[in-house]
């Protein structure tokens, strides 16, 4: 398995916490020195591990939003 960096952008919003302290996170994270993407996916408490995940475009997260919000 190659070795991947990431820097955690801006932290957006935590959608929920287990009780062993792993939060479901949306943040803008930058993988390797790329664009930043928003990204959505578990984390181990102070980021040390994750989960696997789903990143998305700007118009990718836009066109998730109107779906959700035609869900209502």
């Amino acid at each position: 398995m190659s070795d991947f960096k990431f820097e955690l952008i801006k932290q957006i919003a935590i959608l929920s916490e287990t009780p062993k302290g792993w939060t479901k996170e949306l943040n803008l994270i930058s993988w390797n020195g790329r664009d930043p993407k928003y990204d959505l996916r578990d984390w181990a408490p102070n980021h040390e591990k994750m989960g696997k995940g789903v990143t998305l475009t700007k118009e990718e997260l836009e066109k998730l939003g109107e779906i959700l919000s035609e869900l209502h």
